[in-house]
């Protein structure tokens, strides 16, 4: 693992994130977006990011939540190409208007099929973000059953397809203890799901 030291420049993109996303809450809860940001961010940091990689983790939503193209121009602009193309790697959709988008599972079987061959760095931060989502959908179904099942646009079953899958796009010819963790977590969600 490497030693990364950050510096202001990951200081500014977390007061850059913070405020795109300011206002946002995770799906039907009340919980501030930007807890989503630092979670992913602290994973990819625990497994020895380097400074780009960690920036690309506080913005990975920026894109497709905050913006589209204009905002992945922004984040290119103000940190480069290598940050503007994990936050790219990790965006299922560019387009802003939610009935403009495709549908869904095809969004998701092409995000599925894009993992699968990603550079590393979009594979770190890819992975980091969806152990985070399914360690919170874990909690929060241990705490309120399994109603939370319907935030999500895929519902219970669709949403445990999705992260099944991921789990075998990831491990597709890259080894990494966060596969195993998203892994972990699917199984537990499984069992639950029973």
């Amino acid at each position: 693992m490497t030693n990364t030291a950050l510096t202001p420049r990951f200081e500014e993109a977390l007061t850059y994130a913070a405020r795109l996303h300011a206002g946002q809450t995770r799906k039907k809860t009340e919980r501030p977006y930007v807890g989503h940001l630092l979670g992913v961010a602290s994973l990819v940091l625990q497994y020895g990011a380097t400074e780009d990689e960690a920036i690309g983790a506080l913005l990975h939503d920026a894109v497709e939540d905050q913006g589209g193209r204009p905002r992945l121009e922004e984040i290119r602009a103000k940190y480069g190409d290598r940050v503007a193309a994990i936050v790219e790697g990790c965006t299922d959709s560019f387009e802003q208007d939610a009935a403009r988008k495709p549908p869904w599972r095809v969004r998701k079987e092409h995000y599925i099929a894009h993992v699968r061959t990603a550079p590393h760095s979009v594979k770190l931060v890819s992975a980091a973000d969806k152990v985070h989502n399914a360690r919170e959908i874990l909690a929060d179904v241990r705490i309120n059953g399994g109603e939370i099942w319907s935030r999500f646009k895929g519902g219970r079953d669709g949403s445990l397809w999705y992260y099944r899958a991921l789990v075998g796009a990831f491990g597709d010819g890259w080894s990494h203890p966060l596969v195993d963790e998203l892994d972990r977590t699917v199984t537990e969600l499984e069992a639950l799901a029973r």
